[in-house]
């Protein structure tokens, strides 16, 4: 059974095991990078928010030996954890109001998303993006969120200032920023984080309120979920600075990190530019991509500048105007 076989077998099996209206169809989706995904979308009558069960990790599932019953009651013992836990109402998506506690954003690659940045409010950051979406969810590691596009901005009266100087306050909140060194990264992707090289209980710098000296650092947020987007968050990289000490570059890693090397003697811009490359090439996912060089800090003038390559091979730097 091929993939397309499957998403058919899926629906048909999850509509027979659905009541009161309610309906199951095959949605392609097109994700972060222009990839796209395929999910079983499930309706309800007078529910304007449907939840998307994305089938690519259930058909490799399915081909490693689980049965089709196995996956259908997965998906939807998961689909009733999402509906009864569901804590949005609806109707505070109609207005500003109702969501504006809630618009948070992300960073995306600008070139790679052109065809999406045409339907979304969003601002320049060098050669990314900021795109808004409102946080409807946080569910342990998961989340369930609305992208904001043209049609949200009209029917909210709202302009893209808005919406960012909105989404910068809630994100401190919703989704605070945490500085840590790589060592301790390691150690929570392991399972094993302890006390080492910490403060506090979450390995948080900024929380510890102390010097640290490390060869690299993470940036990302307290859900390791496009936290990419902290090192846009307004006096976050300046307080890095203060920590460090330095000017530092930023690598980005993926779309739910970057990765903080303070300035060195030693380090060339080129070669961590062809590293970078290399990484997004043969560790992070397509649609985890954020960027294929690595961007300069500059502590002093509080400048973020775009380190990329030029025709003879050098060094070159584009600054924020954002």
């Amino acid at each position: 059974m091929d993939f397309n076989e499957f998403a058919c077998a899926v629906e048909e099996r999850i509509n027979l095991n659905l009541t009161g209206g309610v309906r199951a169809g095959i949605y392609t989706a097109v994700k972060n990078n222009g990839r796209e995904r395929t999910g079983i979308l499930i309706e309800a009558p007078g529910v304007n928010i449907s939840p998307t069960i994305y089938l690519e990790e259930f058909f490799e599932n399915y081909r490693n030996g689980t049965s089709m019953d196995e996956v259908v009651e997965e998906m939807l013992k998961f689909y009733e954890s999402i509906r009864k836990e569901e804590s949005w109402n609806c109707e505070d998506l109609l207005t500003f109001e109702g969501v504006k506690d809630r618009v948070v954003f992300r960073l995306i690659n600008t070139a790679a998303n052109r065809e999406f940045l045409e339907e979304v409010p969003h601002l320049a950051f060098l050669d990314l993006s900021v795109v808004f979406y409102v946080l409807l969810e946080v569910n342990g590691e998961s989340t369930a969120t609305l992208v904001v596009n043209h049609a949200h901005m009209r029917r909210w009266d709202v302009t893209v200032e808005t919406l960012w100087k909105t989404a910068a306050e809630n994100a401190k909140v919703l989704l605070p920023a945490e500085f840590f060194t790589m060592k301790y990264a390691l150690r929570e992707i392991m399972g094993k984080s302890t006390e080492y090289g910490r403060a506090d209980q979450s390995g948080n710098l900024f929380a510890a309120n102390v010097q640290c000296s490390d060869g690299m650092y993470v940036l990302s947020n307290k859900l390791r979920s496009y936290g990419a987007a902290c090192m846009a968050y307004p006096h976050v990289l300046d307080m890095i600075g203060q920590i460090l000490r330095k000017d530092f570059y930023i690598l980005p890693s993926s779309i739910h990190e970057v990765v903080i090397v303070p300035q060195n003697p030693v380090l060339c811009c080129s070669d961590m530019n062809e590293m970078v490359k290399e990484v997004n090439e043969t560790q992070v996912e397509d649609e985890e991509v954020l960027s294929d060089h690595v961007y300069l800090y500059e502590r002093n003038t509080g400048r973020l500048l775009c380190g990329t390559e030029n025709r003879a091979g050098k060094c070159c730097v584009q600054e924020n105007v954002f």
